[in-house]
Order: structure tokens, then C-alpha cells, then sequence
């Protein structure tokens, strides 16, 4: 019995025109230094398409959030899931990913006859699943799930920025920027900050590990949550 968390693509090459619902599975978040990995899972409804789809990365902030809100209204079903900063810390980055991806797709109303993933790695699923390298650029469905994955964690960074400001989140989205290392000298890292990453790290080092934190108002509700949210047309959401 295989005791890794993930496949390679090679061991699980599969047709792409098995017959059924098909999901496309995406993430967002992988190298900023901050802030939790985001997955998105989405089953395009063949009779409603949506025009635009592409790799979010070639995608301006405005066509994203365009075609984010096209994507929620038209597509059968979708599913936004993320791994914690704790569970990156854990777990590692790569596997925290493959954690974020295996609950979007358990977060579907719908479920798939079989997955595709954007890059060369699997997580472990209940169903077939495919692995294709540039698959955001080359799946429609898989362009979506990288739209709704980085939408929904740049909202996330813009909520952080109104928590710690000094850091410039809604800027950088985590990401290692001049500005973002700047602020890790100046201020050390707070407690959405992975630890595990080497510049926050250091930053640590320099504090003794203490970390900058700021306690949120009552009012405010968290956004670093584990786990998934289910995301469908109000027409299919089935009935409680």
C-alpha cells in the first residue's frame, strides 16, 4: 500500500473524454510567504458557457473578478477549500496544497466521474483523476477553478490588510515582494505568516519568535478557516 500523500501524474494516466460530470481542480497560493493555499473545484455546465476562461495568471484583476461572478452563476456546481498557515507549517506546502484540492473536490454537491488537476501531481481522491501540466491555460474547467482559487484568496490578503496593514497584503497577496520583506524586517511576522518559509524564519529569529499580533475586533469574523464552502446556481442547490 502506497503511504505517500500524493500521486505522480504518470501513475495514473486516464482518457479525457470519460463520459459524466468532469470537475477541474486548481490552487492559488503556493509561494507567498503568508496567508493560507486556496483550491477551487468547478463542473462547467456544458449549455451555459462562459467565454473569457483562460490561466488567471494572464488575466487582469478586473477580467478575474468578471469572470469569477460568470463562473458562480453558470457552472453546475463549485467548491472553494484552503489549508490553514498552521497546516502548511505541519505538513509542508506541497502537501497542504494537495489537502486544499482533496477538499474542494469533497466540497461539491455534484460529484465527478473524474477530476482534472492543474500540474503533475494528484491528491488523493475518491475518483479518477488526471494530472495535466499547464492545465489552467488548457481545460476550460480548470481555468475556472484557477479563477475562483485566486480571487477568493486575493479577497482573502485584502482582508488580512485591514488586520495588519503594515505589511502591505493587499498589495503583494503574501508574496515575497521588497515590500513584504521590508515589513518582516521592520515589524517581525504575525501570526498569519508561514513559519516554515525561510525569510519568515529569520524573522522569527531576529524576535526571539515572538509574534506581532494584532486581536481582531469582535465584529470581525475569521477568515483562515480549514475546510470548504460550496458554492452553486440557486436553481441547483439542492434542498435542505
Amino acid at each position: 500500500m502506497r503511504s505517500r500523500k500524493f500521486l505522480k501524474a504518470e501513475q495514473a494516466p486516464l482518457a479525457w473524454d470519460a463520459p459524466g460530470l468532469i470537475a477541474g481542480v486548481d490552487e492559488a497560493g503556493r509561494g507567498p510567504l503568508a496567508g493560507p493555499v486556496v483550491a477551487a473545484a468547478v463542473i462547467l455546465d456544458d449549455m451555459r458557457p462562459i467565454r473569457g476562461l483562460a490561466d488567471s495568471k494572464t488575466l487582469t484583476a478586473l477580467q478575474r473578478e468578471r469572470l469569477h461572478d460568470q463562473i458562480l452563476a453558470k457552472a453546475l456546481c463549485c467548491s472553494i477549500a484552503q489549508a490553514t498557515v498552521e497546516e502548511i507549517d505541519t505538513h509542508n506546502i506541497l502537501q497542504a496544497t494537495m489537502l486544499a484540492m482533496r477538499r474542494a473536490v469533497e466540497g461539491l454537491r455534484l460529484k465527478p466521474v473524474k477530476v482534472l488537476v492543474d500540474g503533475n501531481r494528484l491528491p488523493t481522491l475518491d475518483v479518477l483523476a488526471e494530472a495535466i501540466v499547464k492545465g489552467d491555460a488548457r481545460v476550460k474547467a480548470i481555468s475556472a477553478a484557477s479563477i475562483l482559487a485566486k480571487v477568493h484568496r486575493d479577497r482573502l490578503c485584502e482582508q488580512l490588510h485591514t488586520e495588519f496593514p503594515h505589511y502591505g497584503f493587499a498589495g503583494h497577496k503574501g508574496y515575497g515582494t521588497r515590500e513584504h520583506l521590508e515589513a518582516l524586517q521592520r515589524h517581525g511576522a504575525c501570526v498569519h505568516h508561514r513559519r516554515s518559509f525561510s525569510p519568515v524564519a529569520a524573522a522569527l529569529a531576529r524576535t526571539g519568535g515572538v509574534l506581532n499580533v494584532v486581536v481582531p475586533a469582535e465584529s470581525e469574523q475569521p477568515v483562515m478557516m480549514a475546510g470548504s464552502m460550496e458554492v452553486a446556481r440557486p436553481d441547483l442547490r439542492a434542498a435542505p
